[in-house]
């Protein structure tokens, strides 16, 4: 079994939905006044699939392209931290669906943005490490950037249709149509399991899978065999929204895993059920990534507000070495997030004498952000931190040594604050000072 990175390549999309409530007639036109109550944005098309993905535990890479527009930059937001984005140049605006829906019902969808993929090529390094491929083609050129990448290649690749794009290219894993994409893509009206036969044919695919909405789907070989996967749940009258891509990403990962393809269908006609079930895509709620990285007063404040336990702890961490990255990593273990306080260089000067610090203030911070037991780190220039602590008011206050905790002069503003101070031994055999003085034994 290979639980490698998906690549999902395609066009993608701002959804916007409005919601509200609808209970009387305009005066000035026979239509409903819609009061809005909330108004939520995601990724639509296969920025859905990746964020879809993303959730299912995925590594995933999205290969897109994205207009540098405010819808745009939208999309990028929500995307950041989620997925890899590979990000290809548009031609036009970022395409946006913005449906306005009362009490769960869609009354009308404005589309905008006409945006294409622009000229250009996927890098083939985005699939060098890939265990599937998604491709969900939503008719604006990213898929069609694919085709000379997939030729040839040794690992599944599905392929999710849309009308207004092509047909899919030779040797997919498998084709994932619904019932109309199916007979737009064999010119004929079939039944699902006919034009299931015929496009794994034409188009030398495993297998072809035609969605049924809630009477599941129809999964077909080239060989004339088709089988009916019924739906186990059926959501009637359910908003349907994002279906299809729920249904390729739990096809495309079951494929991964080293399924059949009748056994990955089995998969995604449950899952895409579920889906629906749920909410559909209007159930997916997605915060954009802030503006700017949080700073450590912003992320103490965050960590107090969903009842986490913040710690802190300081020093001016001269010569980072395997003694201090201990300490920080049991001070982390402490609560859900630790806030460093550093000495600047002239608190250094002050306290440790004219030759120090050996390492200068902006080179400790990086140092120190690097880590990943420190989620903040924050510069002093007092002799000592208690200010600072006032401000940031964590739960506990840690030192690492032999210190009664009586003697510290953080001691009274943590016991004002209501926190506690913690001493943690250090590790026997590293100090600043030792590595200092070796150094210049050496030399």
């Amino acid at each position: 079994m290979t639980r490698g990175p998906i690549v999902v390549i395609g066009d993608v999309l701002l959804d916007i939905d409005i919601d509200g409530d609808a209970d009387r007639i305009a005066p000035d036109a026979p239509v409903p006044v819609v009061v809005e109550s909330g108004r939520h944005q995601r990724p639509g098309g296969a920025g859905l699939a990746a964020l879809l993905a993303a959730a299912d535990g995925a590594d995933v890479t999205l290969v897109t392209a994205i207009g540098d527009d405010p819808a745009g930059d939208v999309l990028r937001k929500l995307l950041a931290g989620r997925v890899r984005l590979a990000a290809l140049p548009l031609r036009g605006r970022t395409a946006s669906k913005t449906r306005i829906r009362a009490k769960g019902q869609t009354l009308v969808r404005v589309d905008d943005g006409d945006g294409r993929a622009g000229p250009g090529r996927i890098p083939p390094d985005v699939l060098r490490d890939a265990a599937v491929v998604l491709v969900s083609d939503y008719g604006r050129g990213v898929a069609d950037l694919a085709r000379p990448l997939l030729h040839g290649l040794e690992i599944p690749v599905v392929w999710d249709p849309h009308p207004n794009g092509g047909a899919p290219p030779y040797g997919c894993a498998l084709v994932t149509p619904n019932a109309a994409e199916a007979r737009l893509l064999c010119d004929a009206a079939e039944t699902p399991g006919e034009a299931a036969v015929r496009l794994a044919r034409s188009c030398h695919a495993d297998a072809v899978a035609v969605t049924l909405g809630d009477d599941g789907a129809t999964v077909a070989r080239g060989t004339g065999e088709h089988v009916r996967v019924p739906a186990s749940e059926v959501a009637a009258g359910r908003d349907s929204c994002g279906a299809g891509d729920r249904f390729a990403v739990a096809a495309a990962l079951a494929l991964r895993d080293g399924a059949t393809p009748e056994e990955a269908v089995a998969v995604a006609v449950r899952e895409a059920g579920r889906f629906v079930a749920a909410g559909g895509a209007a159930a997916i709620r997605v915060k954009a990534a802030p503006d700017h990285p949080r700073t450590p007063r912003e992320a103490a404040e965050a960590v107090r507000a969903s009842g986490g336990r913040l710690i802190a702890t300081g020093g001016c961490f001269d010569l980072l070495h395997a003694g201090h990255v201990s300490l920080l990593r049991r001070a982390r273990a402490l609560g859900d997030a630790l806030i460093v306080c550093v000495n600047s260089d002239r608190s250094v000067r002050r306290l440790k004498g004219p030759g120090r610090p050996v390492v200068r203030e902006a080179d400790r911070v990086a140092v120190l952000n690097a880590l990943g037991c420190v989620d903040g780190v924050v510069v002093f220039d007092e002799d000592d931190p208690s200010a600072l602590i006032d401000g940031l008011r964590p739960h506990a206050w840690v030192k690492g040594g032999d210190y009664a905790a009586a003697d510290l002069p953080e001691s009274e503003v943590m016991r004002r604050i209501g926190g506690e101070v913690v001493i943690l031994p250090t590790l026997p055999g590293h100090s600043t000072t030792g590595l200092i003085t070796a150094a210049r034994a050496i030399a």
